[in-house]
């Protein structure tokens, strides 16, 4: 049984020359372009390679995009994050690196932006879209924290 729908790919389509579409267990579909990593990351610099780039393939669970096996793969959960943000989404590791960068435990972030702790999980597991008044929520917040006497 799968538990983690949205972050296991089910089928993927290549799109040349650094891109592609992937279908996730939950049904929904996203493309991603990974140009900009493949040039700004060296360890994925070799994605650059249109005929390496084709060997794109999911492996036996679904949680990873391979295309040299231990040595060159992307996990389900980052290539969702990335799709999410390049498609004007906010991705939930937007919400989890502003936590991060304010200390903010679970609940303090829920207090903080408003919502339930069980609903903030819900976005940083991804298994809910993070709507942009929940971001601008984040932002609100910190601009308060920041602009308060000390």
């Amino acid at each position: 049984m799968i538990h983690d729908l949205h972050h296991t790919i089910a089928a993927l389509a290549v799109k040349p020359p650094c891109a592609l579409t992937l279908t996730f267990a939950d049904g929904v579909t996203l493309p991603v372009d990974l140009a900009e990593v493949a040039h700004a990351r060296p360890a994925l610099a070799a994605l650059a390679d249109p005929a390496l780039f084709a060997t794109a393939r999911i492996d036996a669970r679904g949680g990873y995009v391979v295309w040299i096996d231990d040595d060159l793969e992307l996990a389900a959960d980052n290539l969702r994050n990335m799709a999410v943000e390049q498609a004007g989404g906010i991705g939930s590791e937007r919400l989890a690196n502003w936590m991060h960068k304010h200390g903010l435990t679970q609940e303090r972030a829920a207090d903080a932006i408003g919502v339930s702790r069980r609903m903030l999980n819900y976005y940083l597991s991804g298994a809910k879209a993070i709507p942009k008044t929940v971001w601008l929520a984040c932002l609100g917040w910190e601009a308060m924290k920041e602009s308060a006497p000390a």
